[in-house]
């Protein structure tokens, strides 16, 4: 798209126009031929001076490119690499709605380092560059969102990057090439494999998380036990969520809501996230305006809500409110509960009845705690409260789901084993879950408690050999590729 091109297109549509026998037919080439040389000029402006950045036209982009590296400054303009700006939420001020943003390899921790960042515009956020923008590789030049424990008191009630952008339905957001991990804001128990209180498997980096309200009397690392998601928002319009990284995630790694419109979120890893690493839901009173892919990742560890281990915990959640949801392609492993959770009902039993949920040709791996008990690989409601456990090869009977072909239970894969931190693995593998009481009669709650005909007290603690450990931010790169034609590949 130089000139010689926009000159030639030009002098084509003025020989056609010749042989033209109308003033009206004369106005629609004409026209035609102004559109096709303000693309070319567009398509060229997306280029920059420097001649090694080349323009992504799978990336939406209808204004301008803003460039962000941790060796620029604030006070750029960030338009080139060159201006580049440090800050990323200050290249998400500048930028105009439509516009692309470059982001150089480095930690991002958003104004004066406050440990989140916010989206309100329609943008594309793009990251994987090396430091000089002269090529993109998000598993080699690492964009990273890493808060740590200093964030803990600046980042509030923040997820790590929140988006929340309405009103254009068929604009775009697009999330590319990030990474994001809480793995040292969260709170764990210290290391200790000796201390059976702290659940420190041989090898992990730390011991067992800490939640909220949690303080038992042992040493702990990180920071605080704050329940945020890493990616979380609502917006309206086509999302695409790609090539990112979410490690360590406290609570959910993605938390969204659709308000109109379709996300399309593929090719990522999830490791090591509690309570599940996708949940979006449908916030349109029509859910016809709604809909979800999801395919192509890697999900693994994905740990329940508390250490006793007996609810959520799910790689993917079925949500209500989207009137066709698809999962496909990937690789659900190790999750904490089950790998796909369908227990969400429409209270309206019209709206239920005309959703589309289908879960095809994915691989599933040692999904449940106790896997004395069966595969976990879809969870359903049970009608008598408790849940229902389905194997991939049961998915056909599951009437829930529309589209149930072609999932399978992954045989031993060398590769992909090889790809997981062989520590977390094997602490996964023999987690073991004790509980004791004890009764003390003369304790003086107690007696009293006798004095007035009330139930006698008691005491119960519960002790898990693992519960969502830190897991090694570095090692979840190396899941993409690691099974070929499922999961996240390398980008």
């Amino acid at each position: 798209m130089n000139n010689a091109y926009i000159k030639s297109t030009a002098v084509l549509a003025a020989a056609i126009m010749l042989s033209l026998p109308s003033y009206a037919q004369f106005g629609n080439i004409l026209n035609k031929a102004k559109d096709a040389a303000g693309k070319a000029e567009r398509v060229k402006a997306m280029v920059t001076p420097n001649e090694t950045v080349k323009a992504d036209l799978s990336i939406p982009v209808s204004g301008k490119i803003y460039y962000v590296s941790p060796n620029g400054s604030n006070r750029n303009d960030a338009t080139s690499p060159e201006t580049a700006v440090k800050d990323l939420q200050k290249a998400i001020d500048l930028a105009e709605e439509g516009s692309a943003i470059y982001i150089a390899e480095g930690n991002y921790l958003g104004k004066l380092d406050q440990g989140y960042i916010e989206v309100k515009k329609y943008l594309s956020l793009v990251g994987g560059w090396k430091s000089d923008f002269s090529e993109r590789n998000p598993v080699k030049y690492i964009t990273s969102i890493r808060p740590g424990a200093g964030q803990v008191g600046t980042s509030g009630s923040h997820a790590s990057l929140e988006v929340y952008v309405r009103g254009k339905r068929n604009a775009a957001v697009l999330i590319d090439g990030i990474a994001f991990d809480k793995g040292q804001y969260n709170s764990y128990c210290s290391y200790a494999p000796d201390d059976a209180r702290t659940g420190s498997p041989e090898g992990c980096e730390t011991g067992r998380l800490l939640i909220e309200g949690e303080n038992p009397p042992v040493p702990k690392v990180g920071g605080a036990p704050i329940g945020k998601p890493l990616l979380r928002g609502e917006v309206e319009g086509q999302v695409t969520i790609r090539n990112c990284t979410f490690v360590n995630g406290y609570h959910f790694a993605i938390e969204m809501g659709c308000v109109a419109g379709h996300y399309d979120v593929y090719n990522n890893v999830f490791v090591a996230n509690r309570m599940s690493a996708c949940e979006i839901r449908g916030m349109n009173p029509d859910h016809n305006l709604c809909s979800l892919d999801f395919h192509d990742n890697t999900v693994l560890f994905t740990w329940c809500r508390t250490k006793v281990q007996e609810s959520m915990g799910v790689g993917f959640r079925f949500m209500t409110g989207l009137k066709k949801v698809r999962v496909y392609n990937n690789i659900f492993g190790c999750s904490n509960l089950g790998a796909i959770e369908r227990t969400f009902v429409d209270s309206n039993a019209a709206k239920e009845a005309e959703r589309i949920t289908s879960a095809t040709n994915n691989l599933f791996f040692m999904n449940r705690n106790n896997m004395t008990e069966g595969a976990a690989d879809l969870v359903l409601p049970s009608g008598g409260g408790k849940w229902l456990f389905l194997a991939a090869s049961q998915f056909e009977d599951a009437e829930q789901l529309k589209e149930y072909e072609g999932n399978k239970e992954m045989a031993a894969d060398e590769n992909f084993i090889k790809a997981i931190d062989p520590a977390y693995l094997k602490g996964y593998m023999g987690i073991n879950i004790k509980s004791s009481s004890s009764y003390d009669p003369n304790s003086a709650a107690n007696q009293v408690n006798r004095l007035f005909g009330m139930n006698q007290q008691g005491t119960e603690i519960v002790r898990a050999s693992m519960f969502a450990n830190r897991y090694p931010y570095e090692k979840a790169f190396d899941l993409f590729g690691a099974v070929s034609g499922y999961g996240a590949q390398k980008p």
